[in-house]
């Protein structure tokens, strides 16, 4: 499978926002999008960046979502044909699918810095659903699954490590967290208030319906 290797923080730029791909670093005072004189579009015309088409308009919306979730074209359409067949406002079931990624969850309850350091996590066997070890990033959790870190010390040593970072870190609502196992329930499915972007998924579903 391939992997984006260019900069994370081209794509905040190229989109004009903050898509915290970084984790905490996107906080501080170093994130491009707090430098006025970076905050512009990536490459030599950036500065002339104007108001889109409609189809650009749309384009951008779509791409806000593939980037902050770190999907390539073909996963995000996947998910956007399931999303199609499944009832409900499609935006919304969209969305909630994306938020129930297992590299999203572990990046949500704290476990990791980052969506990307939580695939590394995933990939590399530190994680267990239910009891079962799993290795795959795109996994989608269900209401009732329980997440907990592999037995070995190293593992525990090091989701301690992150959660201590921030103390008095509070998990979502739909995901009930155990500090001190550490694990985690999943309780409920995440809301459209539960998505920390800020965009207009109706006109990914436009864009992605032509």
């Amino acid at each position: 499978m391939g992997r984006y290797l260019g900069s994370s923080c081209k794509l905040c730029r190229r989109e004009g926002m903050k898509l915290m791909l970084k984790g905490i670093r996107c906080e501080t005072s170093k994130c491009p999008i707090e430098k006025r004189q970076r905050n512009v579009a990536p490459g030599m015309h950036g500065w002339r960046r104007g108001r889109g088409s409609d189809y650009g308009v749309r384009l951008r919306e779509k791409q806000k979502v593939k980037r902050y979730y770190g999907l390539y074209e073909t996963q995000f359409m996947r998910y956007f044909e399931d999303a199609e067949h499944t009832k409900g406002n499609t935006g919304e079931v969209l969305l909630s699918m994306l938020e129930r990624r297992l590299d999203n969850v572990i990046y949500k309850l704290n476990f990791a810095p980052s969506r990307k350091t939580a695939r590394q996590l995933i990939t590399h066997g530190h994680i267990y659903i239910n009891g079962k070890k799993i290795d795959i990033p795109d996994f989608v959790v269900s209401i009732g699954d329980k997440i907990t870190v592999k037995s070995s010390e190293k593992s525990k040593k090091r989701i301690r490590a992150q959660l201590d970072t921030n103390p008095n870190y509070s998990a979502q609502g739909w995901l009930q967290l155990d500090i001190k196992a550490p694990s985690a329930t999943i309780v409920a499915l995440p809301t459209r208030q539960d998505v920390q972007l800020p965009i207009e998924e109706q006109l990914v579903v436009e864009f992605c319906s032509k």
